[in-house]
């Protein structure tokens, strides 16, 4: 008798714009890793482009972006509008600096959750896990 392998959920993790302070993400891919989670991270100074386009290759079950620069209406919107367009339809999750009063225009964009830096880690991985759950 066999015994199947758990399908672990793969998580897209980058840093969107011009943005170039990555600890923060990579912290968090650490600990989506050590969760169980497949995490493709791709670093720094990402467009929404290559977001969608790593998103499509890698049939990634959700997409984490980290924005401290300021941009992350334009670059959210512009994520989200290609990802519908290209076929994309996966939770989108922000963390990074974002003023309290962007977060409900960031949720009416279509993001899952908006995480502020300070957000503890269990807390990370119960929004992924969550996000990924709701999608299925």
């Amino acid at each position: 008798m066999s015994q199947e392998k758990p399908v672990r959920k793969k998580i897209l993790i980058a840093k969107l714009g011009l943005d170039g302070h990555d600890r923060g993400a990579k912290v968090i891919t650490m600990a989506l890793r050590d969760a169980g989670f497949r995490v493709v991270y791709l670093g720094v100074h990402q467009s929404p482009e290559s977001l969608v386009r790593v998103a499509l290759e890698e049939d990634v079950e959700a997409i984490g972006v980290s924005i401290l620069s300021g941009s992350h209406e334009e670059l959210v919107s512009d994520l989200i509008k290609l990802a519908r367009e290209r076929g994309v339809n996966v939770p989108i999750v922000v963390g990074g600096i974002i003023p309290p009063e962007d977060v409900l225009k960031l949720k009416e964009l279509g993001v899952f959750e908006v995480l502020p830096p300070g957000t503890p880690l269990a807390k990370v991985v119960e929004v992924f896990s969550r996000a990924i759950g709701e999608r299925r």
